[in-house]
C-alpha cells in the first residue's frame, strides 16, 4: 500500500472568500478523525486571500476515495457550489 499526498488548490470568487474559508475550516476536525488520514492542513495565500491550499496525506489512494464519500466531504462540495473560480487537485506519490 502506497501513501498518497494530495495538494489541492481552491480559489474562491472574491465575494465568497470568507464563506469558502469557513467551509474549509469545517472540514478539518472530521477529516483528521478519519482512520486513514495521516495529515490534513489548510493554508491561505498571504498575498491573495482567495487562494487556499490543502495539504493532505492519506495511507492509500483508497483511503482518499473513502474520504470523498463521507458526509462532511459531500456537504463541503454542496456548500461551495458556485463559489469557486477554480479547484485543482494533485494526487502525488513520494519519490524520495
Amino acid at each position: 500500500m502506497s501513501q498518497l499526498t494530495i495538494i489541492a488548490q481552491v480559489v474562491a470568487k472574491k465575494e465568497s472568500v470568507e464563506i469558502v474559508k469557513s467551509e474549509l475550516l469545517k472540514m478539518i476536525a472530521p477529516t483528521r478523525k478519519e482512520d486513514c488520514c495521516i495529515d490534513y492542513r489548510l493554508h491561505q495565500d498571504n498575498y491573495n486571500p482567495a487562494v487556499f491550499i490543502l495539504y493532505e496525506n492519506w495511507e492509500s489512494a483508497a483511503c482518499f476515495e473513502t474520504h470523498k464519500s463521507t458526509e462532511h466531504y459531500k456537504a463541503y462540495v454542496r456548500a461551495l457550489d458556485g463559489l469557486l473560480v477554480e479547484k485543482v487537485v494533485h494526487k502525488m506519490t513520494l519519490v524520495e
